[in-house]
């Protein structure tokens, strides 16, 4: 059976999975993920490495890491997932520089429980107060741990460039010749660079990029609508294709989830 309910609590967004058939589209999220396995095996290519994460694994997603995702078998999986804006988390942990989880997959008994608690209490509409305090909790085991370290992973400058080019046209159509001109390269050595850096084509990236701001624009809005205009998709239905891809929900269902 499918089932992906969202709940949203002191800033951060937290998803109940339970999955079979599906599989996520390969993309990447703007925010830190974090998740726990709760049944099955989670398996999905991070930046090109296999991973598999068994019940009780903690999955760590860095931002913009590229990944796709399914269940391993047959029984499917089910699990659970924080999203947490960089930000908010660097300024809870007290950081200024960039963090990065240094392992994928991991096997915390007392990380597992603060964030299950987290994602109980989000998913159970409990008092902000309380998601608040239970989010510094988590952040305090990931500080204890040593699982996060301040590395900043630069990216190749045209790359960084060219990601900014692709955020500022969103609405439009990627335009690969005028970003290529840009970079003062081929159409195909930037498909080239581009993929080797982040795992994903340039139209790949754009169109996760769109999904992404269209889930902010619905998360802020309440308004469906005004984030296929503002996306530059052709129709609802063309959102509700590619946010599905990536949300395991449509755009409609995912608003629901939130009222």
């Amino acid at each position: 059976m499918e089932k992906f309910v969202y709940k949203k609590a002191a800033g951060i967004t937290a998803l109940s999975a339970s999955m079979t058939e599906f599989k996520y589209k390969k993309h990447a999220h703007q925010e830190y993920a974090i998740g726990v396995t709760l049944r099955g095996t989670q398996r999905y290519n991070l930046e090109g490495s296999l991973q598999l994460s068994h019940k009780s694994g903690i999955m760590l997603f860095n931002p913009e890491q590229t990944h796709d995702g399914m269940a391993n078998d047959k029984a499917g999986l089910d699990y659970v997932m924080l999203y947490i804006e960089p930000q908010l988390l660097l300024e809870v942990m007290e950081k200024k520089e960039v963090m990065r989880f240094s392992n994928p997959i991991v096997y915390d008994r007392e990380l597992e429980r603060r964030v299950l608690n987290l994602t109980n209490a989000i998913l159970g509409e409990k008092d902000e107060a309380l998601c608040s305090e239970l989010f510094l909790s988590l952040t305090d085991r990931l500080a204890d741990s040593s699982l996060s370290a301040d590395a900043r992973k630069q990216d190749h400058a045209l790359i960084r460039k060219a990601k900014d080019k692709i955020h500022a046209n969103l609405e439009q159509v990627l335009k690969l010749d005028e970003i290529c001109m840009e970079l003062d390269l081929s159409k195909y050595q930037f498909i080239r660079l581009f993929k080797a850096h982040t795992g994903i084509s340039p139209y790949q990236y754009f169109l996760n990029s769109k999904i992404e701001r269209a889930k902010q624009l619905i998360e802020s809005s309440k308004d469906i609508y005004t984030a296929v205009a503002a996306c530059g998709f052709v129709d609802l239905t063309h959102m509700n294709k590619h946010f599905k891809s990536v949300y395991g929900t449509t755009a409609l269902e995912y608003i629901s989830h939130f009222h």
